[in-house]
């Protein structure tokens, strides 16, 4: 037996909204949805794969904390800037060996994003 992928469940206000963070700001794209008008849907992104829902069940809404490893930190985190996404806690090198920064969703779902020290250019 292998585990292959994880796909965490993202509970949301309104999903046209967080699509919209998702795939304008965070650069994910639509992978799927179901329902008319959608009450679910998947967004990726390379190898990562997350579900939104905004299923009546689905409680509470922007309680998750993902952590996202990806390469080319420095460069994704200027362009979230850019797009004047607000940090939760900013930029650095932590003495856990990772770079990263914190953000949330338009729900308040959080999502860390860093990159490996021994991954990152001119370390």
């Amino acid at each position: 037996m292998k585990f292959e992928s994880v796909s965490p469940l993202l509970s949301v206000h309104d999903l046209a909204d967080a699509l919209a963070f998702y795939q304008h700001t965070l650069g994910f794209s639509l992978a799927w949805s179901w329902g008319e008008p959608a009450e679910i849907a998947a967004v990726c992104r390379d190898n990562v794969e997350i579900t939104l829902t905004r299923r009546a069940d689905a409680k509470p809404v922007g309680a998750s904390h993902l952590y996202l490893h990806v390469a080319g930190i420095d460069d994704y985190h200027a362009a979230l800037m850019a797009a004047g996404v607000p940090m939760l806690v900013p930029i650095g090198d932590r003495p856990y060996g990772m770079r990263d920064f914190r953000i949330a969703d338009p729900s308040g779902n959080e999502l860390s994003i860093g990159q490996s020290l021994a991954n990152v250019a001119g370390r």
